[in-house]
């Protein structure tokens, strides 16, 4: 769904988790107009988001992403995000939504399908990503307590012409707390090439856990 300036996504299913990484991995990652957000010395943040998609201009899909946590632009009249970020790899279970958001939104993709899977066990979600069989990653968020949220992001994005900047909403019933009872066990493979994987932090510092709801993208700006 799209109008002039807004683009939308339906979703079933979001949930994230925030992990402590090598400062040296998350600058080798950004572009050299980025910063890493650090939470201590020498350690950055990985933020691993995943969603089920259950409307769009493509269809269905799951989209899992893999970003690094960068300081938001503040904007004169417009909320302060809560967080911003870099994504450096995008990996999502159809090729219609991966031609859609290289095209669109200037993502880096893993250019194969991978499957993604959600299990719901009471206040326990795990997300699996498989490649054909192969491990990718599995992650665990739980829950807090719920309240209606409208948070706003931002994601930053390069091309080889261009650095491009777009404000996201996302709306539902949400929870978010650093309660670290979420885990993350991170595995070879292309999709975490990037990553010292033994130097990640195997529990989120934050988790996030959004219900059925609707995530708005600003149009998207050179930055």
């Amino acid at each position: 769904m799209s109008d002039s300036e807004n683009t939308y996504y339906g979703y079933d299913m979001c949930v994230g988790g925030y992990f402590e990484m090598p400062t040296a991995d998350a600058r080798k990652l950004l572009p050299s107009h980025l910063e890493p957000v650090e939470v201590q010395h020498e350690r950055s943040i990985l933020a691993i988001t995943a969603f089920h998609f259950d409307e769009s201009m493509v269809g269905e899909y799951d989209e899992v992403v893999l970003a690094v946590v960068v300081p938001p632009v503040v904007e004169p009249g417009k909320p302060l995000p809560k967080a911003a970020f870099f994504p450096f790899m995008v990996g999502t279970s159809t090729p219609e939504s991966r031609e859609h958001a290289i095209e669109r939104w200037r993502l880096p993709h893993y250019m194969k399908d991978v499957d993604i899977s959600f299990v719901e066990d009471g206040n326990q979600l795990t997300v699996t990503v498989r490649d054909e069989g192969a491990s990718v990653l599995d992650m665990v968020v739980t829950s807090h307590q719920r309240s209606s949220a409208a948070n706003h992001y931002m994601c930053f994005t390069v091309d080889p012409e261009d650095r491009f900047k777009v404000n996201i909403l996302m709306e539902a019933i949400h929870t978010e707390h650093e309660e670290e009872t979420g885990s993350l066990t991170l595995h070879d493979h292309a999709m975490t090439a990037g990553l010292t994987i033994d130097d990640v932090n195997t529990y989120p510092f934050r988790e996030e856990w959004y219900g059925k709801g609707l995530q708005t993208f600003d149009k998207m700006v050179t930055f």
